[in-house]
């Protein structure tokens, strides 16, 4: 009797440590699903190699300038039908002002790869955790973007026929837009639908709303996209309907995020987790 007992507890110590140890081990889905700290040589050739792929397939998007036309004239009346035909306006309005134009001439030219890039390296530096999540937001973004040129060539307003909508770059002679002057041979000047100044700036916009610390920078970060908006109309580089595909673009970027990851960027923890070596 008592050679069973010792039997039956040494059997109960050998099961215990077998049910406290036996921890499952990640696979390779969860694990490429698990954010880690950011590589820096990664990304930065990940983002230089993203958007030059980027550039080079909208670019490569044949120019169909008359559909692009017949597109802009709908979108023009469609917009008239909903009582938002407002971008004539404001078009020649701020074009009125020349220092405030120009200026927006240069905001549409530098602020949509200064302000992006700067709330990358931001996340890459405080937020290493949300960083991957953010990142994949951006990127579909941009390539369902890629879609909306391919299917849906637009002409901007200041291309429009009988739009009577002021060039602003070629009539002040800035560098505003690459879609026109001398640097209009370098892009396809008929990719406005959707407007990725719009899904880039509200990215950049919302990810620092729901980040930061600051009140003022949070303020800011709401201020952006709109701000946005109104150049974007008044350089007559955009119809506001342009800016609409933006923001369908960038749900479709939180949306593949969220499945992802399994959170929106910001639900996110903001450090990544100490993997074991064997999970390196």
């Amino acid at each position: 009797m008592g050679d069973s007992t010792v039997t039956r507890r040494e059997g109960r110590e050998k099961a215990v440590p077998h049910l406290v140890t036996d921890e499952r081990r990640p696979t390779a889905l969860e694990r490429l699903r698990t954010p880690r700290h950011p590589r820096l040589w990664f990304e930065i050739l990940l983002i230089a190699v993203s958007y030059w792929t980027y550039s080079l397939i909208r670019n490569a998007v044949p120019e169909q300038k008359a559909q692009a036309l017949r597109n802009a004239d709908w979108v023009w009346s469609a917009e008239h039908r909903l009582g938002i035909a407002v971008e004539h306006a404001v078009n020649h309005a701020v074009n009125s002002v020349t220092w405030l134009i120009i200026g927006m001439n240069y905001y549409y030219a530098t602020l949509h790869f200064v302000v992006t890039i700067g709330v990358l390296v931001w996340l890459y530096r405080t937020h290493p955790g949300r960083y991957a999540a953010a990142r994949l937001t951006l990127f579909v973004t941009t390539g369902v973007a890629l879609l909306g040129y391919y299917l849906y060539p637009l002409a901007p307003p200041r291309l429009m026929t009988d739009g009577r909508f002021v060039d602003t770059v070629q009539v002040h002679h800035t560098w505003g837009s690459m879609a026109s002057g001398d640097l209009k041979n370098m892009s396809n000047q008929y990719a406005a639908m959707p407007s990725m100044h719009i899904g880039w700036s509200l990215w950049c916009g919302l990810t620092v709303f729901a980040l930061s610390t600051v009140p003022w920078l949070r303020v800011l970060g709401l201020l952006y996209p709109v701000a946005t908006l109104v150049v974007i109309v008044a350089t007559a580089n955009h119809f506001w309907l342009d800016a609409v595909g933006g923001v369908l673009c960038l749900s479709f970027g939180f949306t593949a995020a969220r499945v992802w990851y399994g959170a929106l960027p910001h639900a996110l923890p903001r450090l990544t987790p100490t993997l074991r070596p064997t999970e390196a």
